[in-house]
């Protein structure tokens, strides 16, 4: 995600040191790693709520495509002979 070296890492560290001062920095710490928590957890959520919706749509034409079935089977069976002639049609 974000391409920080060891070097960049270290230099951010000191920056923050010099301007938050030794007390604020733990309190940052322990803030950032919580907000990462949070974004981390709705990321997976935002997720599972798009497979949900692409489970759902997949459903969907399925049931219309047996629904189209068996209404293609009730008519064949209501009406044999019907279908029979339909297929020796030119």
């Amino acid at each position: 995600m974000l391409n920080i070296g060891f070097s960049e890492a270290i230099i951010i560290f000191l920056v923050a040191l010099i301007v938050l001062g030794p007390e604020k920095l733990p309190e940052l710490g322990k803030y950032l790693g919580r907000l990462s928590l949070e974004l981390k957890k709705a990321i997976q959520d935002i997720k599972k709520e798009l497979e949900i919706e692409e489970i759902e749509e997949d459903l969907k034409s399925a049931k219309k495509e047996i629904e189209e079935i068996r209404t293609e089977a009730t008519e064949i069976l209501e009406n044999p002979l019907k279908s029979h002639e339909k297929d020796n049609l030119p």
